[in-house]
């Protein structure tokens, strides 16, 4: 056995499922050691989709992503799904293969590279070390929630490996997430109150939280990522504390169901949301950071409203919106401590909120003019169509960009599985390959890739991938011909466009040449081809090439554009 074919093998036997790649000379054995030793690999056709891919399992899986790639360029490709896994504190593990030698056309400092964009560099620097180093980076990723680049330099991947894979797993803590983009310090700030060595909360810091939370008379909950295992203990919390219950865009369809959800939080959120959030007196983010997009910059949290956080990092406590009271905690063992010392009291909730909600609590219900005409549909009622004609049980990818919110806020999600959003590095061109990666992590549901025009196109390489995985999914591609966010920030003031603009493009077509049914949406009407292919066999994957409306930018936009 040589060293390649150990790492490969320790990481299997630590409890790897499944990973993705782009497979080269320098990954060649790794990854078929990850095979032999039971993990099932899925070949993309870009590092970048690979990369992507594994970050989305992630997610959507709860066990580590594996992404294994070539040196060089390999990794390169690779970088900016790595930096978006980075920035989310996604578990994701790197294999990649690196040339030390400096005269070597594959060399560069790989570990800066990873450095640079906020993963944990690591590296087998000798045969001796390269199961105990495996299982490190194993560790790191999952119970530190960090992105690991394990480099694995030529030569030492190739040398004699004469010890055992008697691996046994690192005894992990559970991998739950922390706050959305939260910065990953692991260590109390002042201002927070401990949590002990079980993920708890102290009595002291039990005894303050309670005393808010029954001092408020309209609370909010407003839940991320590291939330997304706690509704339970959420809702009997919020039930007893009158609160009313909200997320960020990453836990979307956490509190689906319940007649006090107001969905998302932020720049997506309705008008009902966003005027019962700026009305709180109390704003307690569960493991959320309340980050710019969460809080439209801030203004939808009240000057004079207290800010609670509950966050495993307290680091959290300090960013964005800082917190007038920090609690270092799993989400749910403290809300479930909470839950044994706050009176029950009715707080935010009434008659009337309640049916304000069922009446005014989706974008659907929000009523707007109708702008399809011309060939061209309104991303609204497509999005509506859409959300109408899918099964029910199904997990929404989106990609970034002026689009972005009509697919996000007019389609519906079953719950907190059913949405998986790339969006910390704001990278358009992620969304396909974040779909693939979802789709493996829950084959259990249908799913929806949602791409404007210019991420499609940057990632249309893996289409292919989508065929020959036999994956029964969706992809919408919402086309204004143009990379919309620039027509609308730049346009209103007088700057040429050519630069943003594009010729139109039978994208229809290109999915066909891979193998897709296709339609071509212009109108309300034509959404019937897509009833066609539910009804079945769906026996080949689908692309809706929706030509769009663009008179105008989406309302989300305008509350990004307040921040540049």
């Amino acid at each position: 056995m040589i060293v390649a074919e150990a790492v490969g093998r320790a990481l299997a036997a630590c409890g790897v499922g499944t990973a993705f790649g782009v497979v080269g000379s320098g990954n060649f054995h790794v990854t078929n050691a990850l095979v032999a030793g039971g993990v099932r690999f899925v070949a993309a056709r870009h590092e970048g989709g690979a990369a992507t891919m594994a970050d989305a399992y992630a997610r959507m899986s709860g066990r580590a992503g594996v992404v294994s790639v070539h040196q060089g360029p390999g990794l390169t490709n690779a970088l900016t799904g790595l930096t978006e896994a980075a920035k989310s504190r996604t578990p994701l593990i790197v294999l990649a293969g690196e040339a030390t030698e400096v005269q070597s056309n594959f060399h560069i400092d790989q570990a800066a590279l990873a450095t640079a964009v906020g993963a944990v560099a690591m590296r087998v620097a000798s045969p001796r070390e390269a199961v105990s180093r495996a299982v490190e980076a194993y560790r790191v990723a999952v119970e530190e929630r960090r992105t690991v680049l394990l480099n694995l330099p030529l030569d030492v991947q190739a040398a004699p490996f004469e010890g055992t894979v008697d691996v046994t797993p690192p005894a992990l803590a559970s991998a739950v997430p922390a706050a959305d983009s939260s910065a990953g310090a692991s260590a109390s700030a002042s201002g927070g109150a401990s949590a002990g060595a079980s993920g708890g909360i102290s009595a002291g810091a039990a005894a303050e939280l309670a005393r808010v939370l029954g001092a408020a008379e309209r609370p909010v909950f407003i839940a991320g990522r590291g939330a997304r295992h706690a509704r339970r203990e959420l809702e009997e919390l919020a039930d007893l504390a009158g609160a009313l219950l909200a997320t960020s865009a990453v836990a979307k369809g956490l509190f689906r169901g319940s007649p006090w959800d107001l969905d998302v939080s932020g720049g997506f959120a309705t008008p009902l949301a966003a005027e019962l959030i700026r009305g709180a007196d109390l704003v307690v983010a569960w493991g959320c950071a309340l980050n710019m997009w969460t809080t439209r910059h801030g203004t939808l949290v009240s000057p004079g409203a207290k800010v609670v956080k509950v966050d495993l990092d307290p680091a959290a406590f300090k960013t964005h919106v800082p917190a007038d009271l920090g609690v270092a905690g799993d989400v749910a063992r403290v809300a479930e401590a909470l839950a044994a010392q706050v009176a029950s009291r009715p707080g935010y909730r009434s008659p009337e909120i309640a049916a304000r909600v069922r009446a005014e609590g989706r974008w659907r219900d929000v009523p707007y003019e109708d702008e399809s005409g011309g060939g061209r549909i309104d991303p609204r009622t497509l999005s509506i169509g859409l959300d109408d004609l899918l099964p029910r049980e199904r997990i929404v990818a989106i990609d970034s960009g002026n689009f972005m919110g009509y697919p996000s806020m007019f389609m519906d999600v079953p719950d907190e599985g059913g949405f998986c959003f790339t969006q910390a590095f704001q990278s358009i061109g992620l969304g396909l390959a974040t779909a693939i990666g979802a789709a493996v992590a829950r084959p259990d549901r249908l799913p929806v890739a949602a791409l404007g025009d210019g991420g499609a196109l940057m990632g249309s390489a893996e289409l292919e991938t989508v065929v020959r995985l036999g994956l029964p999914m969706v992809i919408v591609v919402y086309d204004d011909e143009a990379y919309g966010a620039e027509v609308h920030h730049f346009g209103p003031h007088g700057h040429p466009l050519g630069t943003v603009t594009f010729p139109a493009a039978d994208l229809a077509a290109i999915a066909r040449g891979h193998g897709f049914a296709a339609v071509t949406v212009g109108g309300p009407g034509d959404l019937a081809g897509v009833a066609e292919w539910v009804a079945g066999p769906r026996d080949r994957p689908l692309l809706v090439h929706a030509k769009v409306t663009a008179e105008h930018g989406s309302w989300w936009l305008e509350e990004a554009f307040k921040g540049h």
